[in-house]
């Protein structure tokens, strides 16, 4: 093993233990219910769970590996000027899915990414509530760990005229994914809670897609991407093309598609549009 791989080796190690430790401390307001909501002026709730377990991951991340730089979205990014030059940086979401924490329905997770060169090469997603653990790391695959037991996920195959797999929001409107979708090909809808768990679920083969319109930021997608591109898929944005990580003074994201085997004429199925933040 070369010493790189000794190296991403023990950051995917800092990247679990830290995800499952800011899971333990998530579950402490999770059961109590005792905890503080309000919203943030782009109109996303934030919770003191979401504050509570950035403080986890900030601490452990800064103690295990305090060369590495840190975006997170509960705390205020740099200017361009100061982190464009980062040749590698871990990349948080303390909890993705506070609307599903807050109305009690399991489907948050929190999730880490370290980005190098401008694409995510570790990726962790650790639901506490499932007690599930999904990860992710460039050219070793992608693992799902049931805290018994861990086995490596592939994106479901390409069959020829089965309905394809849609994953949904519980909240998102049929009629809105419609009007981006072929109408010549049919579609089963899968209801799930957080961006990151319905990305995993293309990555596990539950699913085949996920279209994303609205406001994400770079730390939805991070770890999650490199979840899927190890297990055979793709995160594009609207326009078919690579999501960047970065490279704006905005950690915005455009609209996106979460794409399952790379078989699936994905351009013919799933209408292009434009739409940047």
């Amino acid at each position: 093993m070369s010493n790189n791989e000794n190296i991403q080796d023990k950051l995917l190690n800092v990247a679990l233990q830290s995800a499952k430790k800011a899971g333990v401390e998530v579950m402490k307001y999770y059961r109590q219910g005792n905890y503080t909501a309000e919203l943030k002026d782009d109109e996303s709730p934030v919770t003191s769970a979401d504050i509570a377990s950035n403080d986890v991951l900030m601490d452990q991340l800064r103690t295990l590996t305090p060369d590495i730089p840190i975006i997170s979205e509960e705390v205020g990014a740099l200017a361009l000027s100061e982190r464009k030059n980062w040749s590698r940086y871990w990349l948080l979401d303390p909890i993705d899915g506070t609307g599903e924490f807050i109305i009690g329905s399991g489907d948050f997770a929190v999730n880490i990414a370290l980005v190098e060169n401008g694409h995510p090469t570790i990726g962790v997603i650790h639901a506490p509530d499932h007690c599930l653990t999904y990860y992710g790391q460039k050219g070793l695959g992608s693992f799902k760990d049931n805290s018994q037991a861990s086995h490596a996920i592939q994106v479901a195959n390409f069959e020829e005229n089965r309905k394809i797999k849609v994953a949904i929001s519980r909240r998102q409107q049929l009629e809105l994914m419609g009007q981006y979708l072929n109408e010549q090909y049919n579609y089963d809808y899968i209801a799930l809670g957080s961006c990151s768990l319905k990305n995993c679920l293309i990555a596990e083969g539950g699913a085949d897609c996920y279209l994303r319109v609205g406001v994400t930021g770079e730390w939805d997608t991070g770890a999650s991407q490199c979840i899927l591109e190890q297990a055979g898929g793709n995160i594009l944005d609207s326009e078919f093309q690579p999501l960047s990580y970065n490279q704006r003074e905005s950690l915005l994201n455009p609209d996106f598609v979460s794409l399952g085997s790379r078989d699936f004429a994905w351009q013919s199925i799933i209408k292009a549009h434009r739409q940047h933040y």
